[in-house]
Formats: C-alpha cells, sequence, structure tokens
C-alpha cells in the first residue's frame, strides 16, 4: 500500500488491505459507497450524481498487486460539497474504469 495524502486528518493511516482501508474509514464517517460512472459519481443511498467540481478528495490510497496487476486499486475518501461523506474503490492502470477527462483529472493520483 502506497499512503498518498490526506487534507483533513493529522494522522497518517497505513493499511495493508483494501478492505482495512474502507473499513476504517466507515468508521471516520465516509459511509456511502459511491460508484464511477462517466462523468460523475454516483451512490445508491439517494446521493445524486456528483459532477467532480460537486466534490473533494479528502485522502487517497493506492494498493498495487504484486503478481496481478487487477489487484491494483485506489481507495478514496470522498466528501461532497453538501456534507456526504463516502468512499470511492477504482482500479488503475489495465483496471481503471473508463472516465471523462474532467473525471479522469480529479481522480488523478498525485505525482503518479
Amino acid at each position: 500500500m502506497e499512503y498518498i495524502f490526506s487534507k483533513k486528518s493529522p494522522v497518517m493511516h497505513v493499511y495493508d488491505t483494501v478492505s482495512e482501508a474502507i473499513d476504517d474509514l466507515k468508521k471516520r464517517g465516509y459511509t456511502k459507497d459511491f460508484n464511477l460512472e462517466y462523468d460523475c459519481l454516483t451512490c445508491s443511498a439517494g446521493t445524486g450524481p456528483l459532477r467532480p467540481e460537486e466534490f473533494s478528495i479528502v485522502e487517497l490510497y493506492r494498493f498495487e498487486g504484486n503478481t496481478d496487476p487487477a489487484d491494483e486499486a485506489v481507495v478514496y475518501a470522498i466528501e461532497s460539497r453538501h456534507g456526504d461523506k463516502g468512499v470511492l474503490v477504482n482500479g488503475f492502470g489495465p483496471s481503471a474504469d473508463p472516465a471523462s477527462e474532467e473525471m479522469i483529472e480529479k481522480l488523478k493520483v498525485m505525482g503518479h
């Protein structure tokens, strides 16, 4: 796992697995499950679609598969401008979901 950044937390969180990161983020209030669509994030819990300008990435963790590139994932702690907090998990490299240029730029792993 590679810890990328945190905008709000002075404590650096280190996780060995994607599920460990998700579980801890949920305990810390990131309870919604966001899904990546082509040009927005969606959530089955009633949150309307979020365009790139409507949310911030608060924390980001990148996990690399040691043997299988399909195991590569990024875990994002997301907060909408309306205060909704949740998690987005997306692949990177060959397993990344298709997205608009604007969404790709928003989700870009800083410095990588």
